[in-house]
C-alpha cells in the first residue's frame, strides 16, 4: 500500500457507485460487466451493452490523456494473460456475476448471495497472492 491515495480512491468508488444507481434506476440493470460483455451479441440489448463497454475502456484512455501514470507489467507472457483471462471468464460464468455484479451492486441490493460469493472470490484471491508470493517466491 504505497501508493494509496484516499481523495481518489474516495472519488472513483462514488463515481462507480454513482453509475451501478444510474444503470439500475434508468435500465433495470445490474452494472456486472461479465453478465454485460456476455450479451452483447444480444440484438435487442446490444447497444447500451457496447455503450457501457466502450464508456468503461473511454474512461480509461481519457484518464492516460490526462496525464494520469499508468502502472505497466512487464515481463509477463501474453500467454499467460490470455490463460487468466480464460479462467476469469470460466469463474464468473460459474459463480454467476464478477466483482462488479456481486460485490458492487449485490452488496449494495444486500443479496446474501453476493455475499457468499465475494467472501469466496476475496479467500481464492488472498489464498492466490499468499501461494504466489511466499510459496512459489514470485514477486508482484
Amino acid at each position: 500500500m504505497h501508493d494509496f491515495t484516499p481523495v481518489s480512491a474516495l472519488a472513483g468508488g462514488a463515481l462507480i457507485g454513482l453509475a451501478s444507481v444510474w444503470l439500475l434506476a434508468a435500465n433495470g440493470r445490474i452494472a456486472g460487466v461479465s453478465g454485460i460483455l456476455h450479451g452483447i451479441f444480444s440484438p435487442p440489448e446490444a447497444q447500451w451493452r457496447a455503450w457501457f463497454l466502450s464508456g468503461l475502456l473511454l474512461a480509461g484512455l481519457a484518464w492516460q490523456a490526462a496525464g494520469a501514470p499508468v502502472p505497466l507489467r512487464e515481463g509477463f507472457p501474453i500467454g499467460w494473460a490470455a490463460a487468466a483471462g480464460l479462467l476469469v471468464g470460466f469463474g464468473t460464468r460459474m459463480g454467476g456475476g464478477c466483482t462488479s455484479g456481486h460485490g458492487v451492486c449485490g452488496l449494495g441490493r444486500l443479496s446474501a448471495r453476493s455475499l457468499v460469493a465475494v467472501i469466496v472470490f476475496m479467500a481464492s484471491g488472498m489464498v492466490a497472492a499468499y501461494v504466489m508470493r511466499h510459496v512459489l517466491g514470485v514477486a508482484s
